[in-house]
């Protein structure tokens, strides 16, 4: 399957899963996806993923995150798309909620959370933001 967007793609398979009250979801494996997984696993967003190979193709099975039987993502949106790439200083990376949501950036070190940008003084893409 050929996606013009990853993020989207997988922004959008997480809040369809919430909204349909699943234990798990898949999801096509790419690295971009692999890093972004881990900081909302880290963030505390999702329970856990795992790679699991089908045959000749690789998925990853996301284990969403439920308290309560609320969907603990209120939020998640895409900042950055591939016709409007949205890129900011160390200093400017936009607060979620008052500091109370994550924003995941694509950085020289790699995919990481809004708090260690800022305190690694490092600007990057916005790729999404999550309450």
């Amino acid at each position: 399957m050929f996606f013009n967007h990853p993020v989207s793609d997988l922004v959008a398979r997480i809040k369809n899963g919430y909204m349909a009250k699943k234990a798990t979801i898949s999801s096509p494996v790419s690295r971009l996806r692999e890093n972004i997984l881990h900081v909302l696993k880290e963030e505390g967003y999702i329970l856990n993923y795992s790679k699991l190979k089908e045959g000749s193709t690789e998925k990853f099975d996301i284990h969403l995150k439920y308290h309560y039987s609320a969907p603990v993502v209120n939020e998640i949106s895409v900042v950055s798309k591939p016709g409007k790439r949205v890129y900011c200083n160390a200093d400017k990376i936009p607060l979620v909620k008052n500091g109370l949501g994550v924003v995941v950036m694509s950085t020289s070190q790699g995919v990481i959370a809004d708090h260690d940008a800022r305190s690694k003084k490092l600007g990057g893409e916005i790729l999404l933001k999550i309450f």
